[in-house]
């Protein structure tokens, strides 16, 4: 795991404890990057361009360093500015230089438009530091009150640590009862004390004391949005953020076997779109190849003598690259599954910079592949996410693919059209535009139930669902989603297209894990919301808002994947999750996202726009492979692994579950002749991750990241609250 932290001091309480003195505590293994009141380290396996550090004084310019570089010597004064930038970054240095030098004038935001997935902290004279979320949420802050002041880092854990903090199970409850949902989630963590900042939102910590404010507010109503600019937007920052990742210079651990490049190929159109977009990019070499760094080939091209090849992680095309001898095996793709898909197939196999990897499925690839051996031998994450049961088969994956490996992650949450926003068109007037989405679900439903009437009740469910989210007011939706909760109304994920897609428009829908959690938990989150529903109004427009917290828990999910699956001197990429791409994204027409089909249309509008002009009309619209079987046959081979994890589990001791209903529906899922709906796979998969979660808490025990702490409380968590 890499993560920065640091503090900003204020005015120390009267009989602060010894172990509270800042110059007394320090990360483990943490490289300094400023020093001071406010200091900053990065701990970690950071990549030596990974960290940048940009710095202004009066009367010099300012001095960009990337790398390990210690800490300046040279003392700071009020009118010293520093940046860090940390993580995958595309600006220039004069860009940062400029950047850093606008920043001092107080505004931030173009500090989050460059290409890449970064976090940024600024700090201002010797009193003032601030930092930035992104966007999606992949980029998280965290903060807690801590020796007169504010701690901050990208992970809570380490201040858990650092404070001691139990954990917060009604936190866990809200997560697993309505994972989607602010107003249950708050800016609360599983650590008691510890807070997130919101993504598109700045941390500005003065005289120790934390303020919040959104750099990025998001749109209270509908903005006329124009679909030809909006799709060119897209493709310019789509092709920046994969170029960014693919013109980066090879790291030093390159060359062990692993090609320096992977793409995912197993899931659909996203990941294809990103292969086909990196495979068109000339790649950097790898140190002491002695091949050059090529300019940018013509737009859709691979490039005249491409330094490399590329390899997906999923297959291999036939045609040998030519290369020179000494050029490594750079780009790799790979696929997971057994069967091409159709976005798959429009790869022609003239791409030869592509060397296309399809790993065999086995039992150990599938999820809960490692309940059949030490539930806690797995990695620690930094919260709890429904990813740790399919971290194994991850791991596979991203371990076939390349040192820096790139996937299609969240390009359903930021291109697609959530069902809610059927609602906001309601409210813009523009009802009409809402019959091509009803007839394409009147559509699928027809073709998957096989009847007339099935059809004919979608439009008239749908509509009236949209109708009544775009009426009904705020506080009386969180108050029927509170009565829903505690009535254990929850979606299980089946029926048609139609009846889900009524499901979601609402305000606020319960989890799928909801429908296991004790009468307390439950008890406990209704009445969460039903203090939210006292707070002002969002002016945020329904579907909207449910899009974008939609898109935090994906990112979050990620993240957690990171953590889980990422392999050692390995990167994981999301370029979908990326700033630029999210607020490309945001100028598309509602209609233009709603409409059927919506994703591929527009990833094959990006090609397109990029120079691939080969693509079927068709591309990306073929039957889908079921994506629940893999988890339908983890659950059954791991039954006797999940009965003894759920024998006395945690969850039960902290009374968050009825743990007779888990204990029935994990019986029931595991039965081959009654296949469990995909909600019912997806709350065992939030529970069951929550479990292994909190064992591996609990295990950790001795396992700080800091020095200068008492040995009573250098314990991973200080002994755990299940109350």
């Amino acid at each position: 795991m890499r993560w920065l932290t640091g503090w900003s001091t204020g005015t120390a309480r009267p009989g602060t404890p010894a172990h509270e003195a800042p110059g007394t505590v320090a990360p483990i293994a943490a490289r300094a990057l400023w020093t001071g009141p406010n200091p900053l380290w990065a701990v970690g396996d950071w990549r030596p361009e990974e960290i940048r550090l940009a710095t202004i004084r009066p009367g010099a310019p300012a001095t960009v360093t990337t790398g390990p570089a210690g800490p300046d010597p040279a003392e700071d004064t009020p009118a010293t500015t520093r940046l860090a930038v940390l993580g995958h970054c595309g600006a220039s240095d004069a860009e940062l230089a400029a950047g850093l030098a606008a920043a001092r004038g107080g505004a931030v935001r173009h500090l989050t438009a460059w290409p890449g997935s970064y976090t940024v902290v600024l700090r201002t004279g010797t009193r003032s530091t601030v930092l930035l979320t992104d966007l999606a949420g992949a980029q998280p802050v965290f903060h807690t009150p801590w020796a007169g002041g504010t701690a901050y880092a990208t992970a809570a854990l380490p201040l858990a640590d650092l404070i001691g903090a139990p954990l917060d199970t009604g936190h866990l409850a809200a997560r697993l009862a309505c994972p989607e949902s602010p107003e249950a989630l708050g800016t609360g963590t599983p650590y008691l004390g510890v807070q997130q900042v919101p993504p598109g939102h700045a941390l500005a910590i003065r005289g120790g004391r934390p303020y919040l404010s959104a750099y990025d507010e998001p749109a209270g109503a509908a903005r006329q949005r124009v679909e030809a600019p909006a799709v060119r937007e897209l493709t310019r920052a789509l092709l920046e953020s994969v170029r960014s990742r693919v013109r980066t210079p090879a790291p030093g651990s390159a060359g062990n076997g692993r090609a320096r490049l992977g793409v995912d190929l197993s899931y659909g159109t996203a990941s294809a779109t990103v292969a086909l977009l990196a495979a068109a990019v000339p790649l950097a070499p790898a140190p002491g190849s002695g091949v050059p760094v090529q300019g940018a080939p013509a737009a859709g091209g691979a490039g005249d003598g491409a330094a490399a090849r590329s390899g997906a992680v999923k297959g291999s095309w036939a045609r040998p690259a030519t290369r020179p001898p000494s050029a490594p095996e750079q780009l790799a793709a790979v696929t997971l599954d057994e069967t091409e898909t159709p976005a798959t197939l429009a790869l022609a196999p003239d791409l030869p910079r592509l060397r296309h990897t399809v790993l065999a499925p086995g039992p150990g690839t599938l999820p809960y592949a490692d309940l059949r051996a030490d539930p806690q031998a797995g990695r620690l994450t930094d919260e709890p996410g429904p990813e740790l049961v399919a971290a194994v088969r991850a791991e596979a994956r991203f371990d076939a693919g390349g040192t820096d490996h790139l996937t299609g992650y969240g390009a359903r949450q930021v291109l697609d059209g959530h069902p809610a926003r059927l609602a906001d068109l309601v409210r813009a007037g523009r009802p009409r535009e809402l019959l091509p989405p009803v007839a394409a679900l009147a559509g699928a439903d027809r073709a998957a139930v096989g009847v007339l009437a099935g059809a004919l009740r979608t439009p008239l469910t749908v509509v009236r669902a949209a109708h009544r989210l775009s009426r009904i007011r705020y506080a009386e939706a969180l108050d029927d989603a509170a009565v829903r909760l505690t009535l254990r109304h929850v979606p299980d994920g089946g029926g048609t297209a139609g009846a889900r897609s009524a499901d979601d428009l609402a305000w606020c829908v319960p989890g799928p894990a909801a429908r296991w959690l004790s009468d307390e938990a439950l008890s406990a989150v209704a009445l969460r919301l039903r203090l939210a529903a006292r707070e002002p109004a969002p002016a945020e427009l329904p579907g909207a808002r449910r899009a974008r917290y939609a898109l935090h828990r994906h990112a979050r999910g990620f993240r957690t994947l990171v953590h889980a699956a990422e392999q050692p001197g390995q990167r994981l990429h999301a370029p979908f999750l990326d700033n630029q791409v999210v607020r490309a994204a945001r100028l598309l027409p509602d209609d233009v996202r709603l409409q059927p089909g919506a994703r591929s249309a527009l990833l094959h509008a990006v090609l397109t726009g990029a120079g691939r002009t080969d693509l079927p009309s068709d591309w990306g619209r073929g039957t889908r492979p079921d994506r629940t079987a893999p988890a339908r046959a983890g659950l059954r081979l791991a039954a006797d692994g999940l009965a003894e994890l759920f024998d006395a589990p945690l969850l039960a001791e902290a009374g968050l579950i009825d743990l007779a209903a888990v204990r029935a529906g994990l019986a029931r899922s595991a039965d081959p002749s009654t296949p469990p709906a995909p909600g019912t796979l997806a709350g065992l998969a939030e529970l069951v991750a929550t479990e292994l979660w909190l064992r591996r808490i609990r295990a950790r025990r001795h396992g700080a990241c800091w020095t200068g702490l008492p040995v009573a409380e250098r314990a991973a968590l200080a002994p755990a609250r299940f109350a």
